[in-house]
């Protein structure tokens, strides 16, 4: 196809015939009370669907990963969609389940994260800016106990916190690397509060929203709000979010956005887009309740994880399947032709190792790019199944479902099969070895190094009980290593940990490593200047 007469996403988009969001919702069994209308083509969902089918038996989980990514990504949601697509078309009842997108990047350099071409969810301006106000309600509620706390600090109440341990940044989403670091409290002789340094991280780094992706109720998630860590007294005991009394505000900016957004496919398959962390610095995965409520109401549910198999991945099965009793059924790879270019075979082959860690089965998604040439693709098809690994030429994003029914077979084939699936480690592992089977296992590290304050925050993360918690790695999605320029399968490394850092709330300790930073910044000519809106309303440039 000639690169000038490529349709935009969002062209495709605002052709497509959406039915309403409402009789979507009838066609899954719902009732109108569990329905909650948010304009024509958008609904939430009320949790009590799980109560109401809880002994009705849930579907296949399929989880679609990737090998490491470039910096545009590899297509992974679009993957995702798609199969669903293929999925339906083959006669299977199915539904996706995928992550909202983060203006950081739609704004930055990835763009939307609503799927491509004639593999999107709908409305696709609306998923990709807004939605429904869930991102916006999280920042709310993570910066209400921000300011919480420092009204805390400054009205001296107790228990008293230590200005200069105050474990709680604030944050927004959007890429701004200015607010990385900041001073508050400026100026007023006091009025203004105690001067102190604070900052800002992306929300999709926030530990509500990863509460919100880890909580089975909203019962739950107010629980879980009241264990967050707000900062540490004088001598070093630390404040919970309850023990200052902001849990409960927190829970009630939350009460609509636990509920999961339905909306569609551009081929009418029901998805649910439903929170959104990073994988790079969260745990990558959408919410427990959307992928709970998905395998109630369907027979397929395909789902995604962010980054590469080494994050994502992990992640989703060391952490969302633990916490939301979840057995996935089979798994897709998604492999390009310019990630292959990068990074080559050995990568695919162990992201591929480190997918059969966890006893899951999975088949090779390889997605077409306009522009790749065929030979490009067979190659690699054929260096896949040349070390044994079930692979498939894609191309969802121009041909939707039909881009990939072969593939869709095997995995329907593949959740037949018995289900080996394990995590990597137990909980009761000590934290060090957690992560060293981690790095070891996932990364092909040769071992962990902790920097000196690091091995401080470890001892006291063990002395205050939190040892018995999942290990979040933050690292960068460029590399299996910590280091963004090790391309292919680097070996002979090691992985260096800079700092702890317990979410009590999420219920998981974060390792950072390397240089990874928790606020991305915009790039050069960053995809905002590209996007504008007519008289009319109509937007354009997004992408």
């Amino acid at each position: 196809m000639d690169g000038s007469l490529v349709r935009s996403d969002i062209d495709i988009a605002r052709e497509a015939v959406m039915r309403p969001a409402v009789e979507i919702a009838g066609e899954l069994g719902l009732l109108d009370e569990e329905i909650i209308p948010y304009g024509r083509h958008i609904a939430k969902i009320s949790p009590s669907v799980l109560e109401r089918l809880r002994e009705r038996p849930d579907g296949r989980l399929i989880l679609v990963t990737a090998m490491t990514p470039t910096a545009m990504g590899e297509g992974k949601t679009t993957t995702t969609i798609g199969l669903a697509q293929a999925l339906a078309k083959t006669g299977r009842k199915t539904m996706i389940a995928v992550r909202e997108p983060s203006l950081g990047p739609c704004m930055g350099v990835k763009g939307g994260a609503a799927g491509g071409g004639y593999s999107q969810v709908l409305p696709m301006e609306d998923i990709n800016l807004h939605l429904t106000g869930d991102i916006h309600a999280i920042s709310i509620a993570h910066n209400l106990l921000a300011a919480v706390i420092d009204n805390h600090i400054h009205q001296k109440n107790e228990p008293e916190l230590n200005p200069r341990d105050v474990a709680w940044r604030r944050v927004i989403d959007m890429n701004d690397r200015t607010l990385r670091n900041i001073i508050v409290g400026l100026e007023g002789k006091g009025a203004n509060g105690v001067m102190r340094e604070d900052g800002f991280d992306i929300t999709a780094s926030s530990e509500v929203m990863a509460i919100l992706c880890l909580s089975n109720s909203l019962a739950e998630l107010k629980e879980r709000l009241g264990r967050i860590i707000a900062g540490y007294t004088y001598l070093r005991r630390p404040v919970s979010a309850s023990e200052i009394g902001a849990q409960g505000a927190m829970a009630s900016l939350l009460k609509h956005a636990i509920n999961p957004n339905l909306v569609q496919s551009i081929e009418g398959v029901p998805a649910f887009v439903h929170g959104g962390p990073f994988a790079n610095i969260a745990h990558g995965c959408n919410t427990i309740i959307a992928t709970k409520m998905s395998l109630k109401l369907a027979d397929y549910v395909v789902t995604e994880a962010g980054f590469g198999a080494d994050l994502g991945a992990e992640k989703f099965f060391d952490i969302k399947c633990r916490y939301g009793s979840l057995k996935p059924s089979a798994a897709v790879l998604v492999v390009t032709s310019r990630a292959f270019a990068l990074h080559g075979i050995e990568n695919v082959v162990k992201h591929a190792e480190n997918v059969a860690h966890f006893g899951v089965p999975f088949a090779v998604s390889i997605n077409r790019f306009l522009g790749d040439r065929e030979e490009e693709l067979l190659k690699i098809r054929e260096e896949c199944r040349a070390r044994g690994m079930d692979a498939h030429i894609t191309d969802y994003r121009e041909s939707g479902g039909a881009g990939g029914l072969e593939l869709a077979d095997a995995v329907a084939a593949l959740c037949e099969k018995p289900s080996n699936f394990t995590t990597l480690y137990p909980l009761e592992m000590p934290i060090r070895e957690k992560l060293h089977t981690i790095a070891t296992k996932i990364y092909g590290a040769d071992g962990v190094e902790c920097a000196p304050e690091a091995e401080k925050q470890l001892q006291q993360l063990e002395t205050l009980g939190y040892g018995a918690l999942p290990v979040c790695v933050a690292k960068t999605p460029a590399s299996l290593s910590d280091n963004p320029k090790l391309a292919g399968r680097p070996r002979g490394f090691t992985i260096s940990v800079s700092s702890f850092r317990v979410s009590a709330g999420a219920g998981f300790v974060v390792a950072y490593t390397g240089k990874i930073m928790t606020m991305p910044g915009l790039p050069k000519r960053p995809s905002a200047l590209a996007i504008d809106i007519d008289d009319q309303g109509n937007i354009a440039g997004l992408f």
